[in-house]
């Protein structure tokens, strides 16, 4: 709710914003104005730190996957897979290809759902003009067709992640080395055909998010960075910075450089000093040559715009992914004629460090662990993709603001541009559904 003043000072002004939805968690965002001139402003993560990684300490490997997912509601199967990956590192554990092909569907539901969820609630009621989704009319047939859009994506999502994993948020079925319970053949084959029916709906997408004029290219452009894979797979690949320059995994904590935000419950990070970004806007700068041919096809008038610093084109990529994750998903089912009983390997445990990486929905999350001969966690480290994401948050609302100031906007003005920045990101604070407070003094 906007408590705007009734006497407004575009010189010297307060303004106080609470509860706003369509974002995952609780962050607040404070500015001081004046003489027309930003005296201060802090972004703060505030539902973030929860100690997880001293919680799991002293806890048998084989059973961390399943904690962590608990970091996020959301993001439960990205922390599940990027947890089994550092383990089966350390352990020397090789997943079968059957194995490796099943976790890539199970993250593709992930990625289909998660990302529906952003562009269709969270970014799609501000193109137009829109509180919320809730308030589409559903006799406007453009935005009542978006309406069953939402619903048919976002359960397509879904469905991948039940068939594969049990569940489509904490999925049991994922192990260590491999499956505790495989899907049956049936169940996949018969949502190929819900898959090709959304792939229409993603196209048009992808043409809205294309169209928005919104522009924030910061003056010091960021780091991009993320895996890279000659599929664009999300769990696999070699992790690239913008400049070219391949980083080592095991040492990925060297590059990234933890920044203490007094303010804020979560650390920010540098990337070798400067700042950086991750997540689908980073993803499409450094690999869309990789995406699958179909999409390349489908969305070619677009993807001339990538390389892009414009915060903003996070909101296309994302939607050019969900394409990309169809086709593959339709790929994928297409040469699996059958699902082979396969059981997990038995654990052997022994001292060792091992390090996961993966693509999450919002960008590079990396798992580190250092395990005991007794197979017990003895130091762990984790880093999301909202976190490495944060410095640049904050510099991104800084300049934008300034300029909002410059050009005389109201307070307003000035609140919904904020917010919609900060929607561009697409952090995951927590898994709240308000998330930011701004007190203007």
């Amino acid at each position: 709710m906007h408590d705007i003043n009734d006497h407004f000072d575009p010189d010297n002004f307060d303004i106080n914003l609470s509860e706003i939805s369509k974002i995952e968690g609780a962050a607040s965002l404070e500015i001081k104005v004046r003489d027309k001139k930003i005296e201060d402003l802090k972004f703060s993560i505030s539902e973030w730190k929860r100690f997880y990684t001293q919680a799991i300490q002293g806890k048998p490997a084989v059973a961390i996957p399943q904690l962590v997912a608990r970091i996020c509601g959301t993001c439960s199967n990205a922390h599940l897979l990027c947890s089994i990956k550092a383990i089966e590192n350390a352990l020397s554990i090789l997943p079968s290809n059957q194995t490796k092909l099943l976790r890539k569907l199970l993250h593709f539901g992930l990625l289909i759902r998660d990302h529906a969820l952003h562009l269709y609630i969270f970014a799609l009621p501000d193109i137009y003009n829109k509180n919320s989704i809730l308030e589409f009319d559903e006799n406007d047939t453009v935005q009542n067709q978006l309406l069953e859009d939402t619903f048919a994506v976002k359960e397509v999502g879904n469905q991948l992640s039940i068939i594969i994993g049990g569940r489509s948020v904490h999925a049991p079925n994922p192990t260590i080395g491999g499956f505790h319970k495989l899907p049956k053949i049936d169940d996949l084959k018969n949502l190929r055909p819900k898959l090709q029916q959304i792939r229409p709906k993603i196209i048009n997408l992808v043409e809205i998010f294309a169209k928005v004029t919104s522009v924030l290219k910061p003056r010091i452009q960021p780091s991009f960075s993320s895996l890279t894979s000659d599929d664009f797979s999300f769990l696999d690949g070699i992790m690239k910075s913008a400049a070219g320059k391949a980083l080592s995994e095991r040492e990925l904590d060297k590059y990234l450089e933890a920044v203490i935000i007094p303010y804020s419950h979560a650390r920010g990070f540098k990337l070798n000093g400067n700042l950086m970004m991750v997540g689908a806007l980073a993803r499409l700068n450094l690999s869309k040559q990789s995406l699958h041919p179909k999409t390349k096809i489908d969305i070619n008038n677009y993807l001339s715009l990538f390389p892009s610093s414009n915060i903003y084109h996070n909101n296309l990529a994302q939607a050019i992914e969900i394409l990309h994750v169809i086709d593959t998903s339709l790929d994928i089912i297409d040469r699996l004629n059958e699902i082979a009983e396969e059981k997990p390997p038995k654990i052997t445990p022994k001292e060792s460090v091992g390090v996961g990486i993966i693509e999450a929905p919002r960008g590079t999350l990396y798992h580190k662990y250092k395990i005991d001969s007794q197979g017990l966690v003895k130091k762990a480290e984790i880093i999301v993709p909202t976190g490495q994401n944060q410095v640049l948050m904050e510099k991104g609302i800084y300049e934008q603001t300034e300029r909002l100031l410059l050009e005389d906007a109201d307070k307003e003005k000035i609140t919904l541009e904020a917010e919609k920045l900060i929607r561009a990101f697409d952090p995951c604070m927590s898994c709240a559904s308000h998330f930011l407070q701004v007190n203007w003094r």
